[in-house]
């Protein structure tokens, strides 16, 4: 699991939204970045204000026609509150689309390790924490991401 105390080290997240309420397209078509708001879950707040700047996160789409990550974004502000309400937001910025979705379907059947990821234990959850190994396993199911340099595992260029 992500590990806010681990200093500067790079902690991986999955961010869920439904297609027609915000997609990929959509993030592409806003310039790449945007706020992430309407967390309202008190767990997934907490995962939100854990971020960091240039955290990696997957862009997951949820919903009844589409369970897969296609994307992935970073964290280009940390966690700040907005509104009357005080909603908990961060903002991302895009990095690049994953080259092959990764469907949910693929990311259970039986991948190694796969059945402790927080998507599957906390499956209402708008935001989870990703550990480096399964961030990793993501990554090579969907042959990386375009700007990861082709070395998704370490979400850098190498």
């Amino acid at each position: 699991m992500a590990d806010a105390a681990a200093g500067d080290k790079k902690q991986f997240w999955l961010l869920k939204t439904e297609p027609a309420e915000w997609s990929w397209a959509d993030q592409a078509a806003n310039g790449g970045r945007t706020k992430w708001d309407g967390v309202k879950n008190k767990q997934a707040q907490k995962y939100l204000k854990s971020m960091k700047l240039g955290d990696l996160c997957f862009f997951y789409h949820s919903g009844a026609k589409a369970r897969r990550i296609v994307g992935v974004v970073s964290v280009a502000r940390e966690w700040y509150l907005e509104g009357d309400g005080g909603d908990a937001v961060v903002d991302v910025e895009a990095v690049g689309e994953m080259r092959e979705a990764v469907d949910l379907k693929e990311m259970k059947k039986g991948i190694e390790g796969m059945k402790d990821f927080a998507l599957f234990r906390q499956p209402r959850l708008s935001v989870v924490p990703v550990a480096k190994e399964i961030w990793e396993k993501i990554c090579e199911l969907g042959g990386g991401f375009e700007g990861d340099g082709t070395d998704c595992r370490h979400g850098s260029e190498e």
